[in-house]
């Protein structure tokens, strides 16, 4: 048997720059750090930042007075800023800052007497954070069904964006039945999807063909990681998610020759590595890594942040 590596995989520069948040303000400022929600949708992450002395939060009302609060990288709604402004609370954003570019169009859309429609999950974090960046004027729709029965008050006024983690083929669609329902429709300039999703869905395309099975290591909450499972099941090739590596199943195994691997935006390669040494006591023989895009994106730390050396706080 043999596994080839999906190229690229795992970490993507806004779950990086959301991880080093937590960690540095746990660093400087001492536990316990307050983090609303999920800083990122993955299990081993979230358990070893609470190990570190991160305390996990829906709700800013189970912050303390005083304490230290980390929006995850989700980003939240104007409402949920205003609540922590008035608390004064001390408040890191690790706000993706391609997610922070959709809520940017928001303001602009809105600002110019444009209703918009938001593609994205019904219940997702970021969904609520961007369609919280008004009040009003604003339509989910998660499907080209949706597409058909929504009413809108313009439709000559009228502008859509997307959730950063859809399907790029999925919003395609989307997208296209909204430009035919309603053909003045204005979307963003550069297309809402950030490089990371389009990377490791494109990754997938190449490698689940040539693959018996696809692994997607990835938490069942990650919207990436169930859109790259969904590609791997679109190509036709047999597909499972797993959180880790005793999650993989050995009767999955039987008869494959060739076994792909991947793991979503939020899912550390530490995990991958685990995966693929259980891979090799079931039998893998050899393990190809693929060619794929090299992503040199890197996002910066908030200032406050920032200024601190190896050694500690400066």
């Amino acid at each position: 048997m043999e596994v080839v590596l999906a190229n690229p995989r795992g970490f993507c520069a806004g779950v990086e720059r959301a991880i080093a948040i937590v960690e540095r303000a746990i660093a400087l400022h001492g536990a316990p750090i307050y983090v609303r929600h999920e800083v990122v949708h993955n299990q081993y992450v979230v358990d070893d930042l609470r190990r570190k002395g991160a305390v996990f939060v829906e709700e800013l009302s189970d912050v303390p007075e005083g304490s230290t609060v980390i929006f995850s990288a989700h980003g939240v709604s104007k409402a949920v800023q205003r609540e922590a402004e008035a608390r004064g609370l001390r408040v890191f954003d690790a706000t993706c800052p391609l997610v922070t570019k959709v809520h940017v169009e928001v303001r602009k859309m809105r600002d110019a007497g444009r209703e918009i429609v938001m593609i994205g999950h019904r219940g997702h974090p970021e969904v609520e954070g961007t369609m919280g960046q008004s009040q009003g004027g604003m339509y989910l729709v998660e499907n080209v069904a949706d597409v058909a029965g929504l009413e809108v008050r313009d439709p000559q006024k009228l502008s859509y964006v997307t959730q950063t983690t859809l399907s790029v083929d999925d919003a395609a669609a989307i997208v296209q039945a909204l430009k035919n329902r309603f053909p003045a429709i204005t979307g963003p300039k550069k297309d809402d999807i950030c490089y990371a999703t389009q990377n490791r869905q494109d990754a997938v395309k190449f490698m689940a063909p040539q693959c018996d099975l696809v692994i997607v290591v990835g938490s069942p909450n990650s919207s990436n990681s169930n859109r790259l499972r969904e590609v791997a099941i679109n190509v036709g090739t047999e597909t499972y998610m797993i959180d880790n590596a005793a999650q993989l199943r050995a009767e999955w195994l039987a008869g494959k020759r060739r076994v792909g691997l991947t793991a979503g935006a939020s899912a550390p390669e530490v995990l991958v590595k685990d995966v693929l040494g259980r891979l090799r006591d079931l039998g893998a023989e050899r393990v190809t890594q693929l060619e794929g895009a090299t992503e040199t994106v890197v996002f910066t730390l908030p200032r406050d942040l920032a200024a601190r050396s190896d050694n500690g706080p400066r």
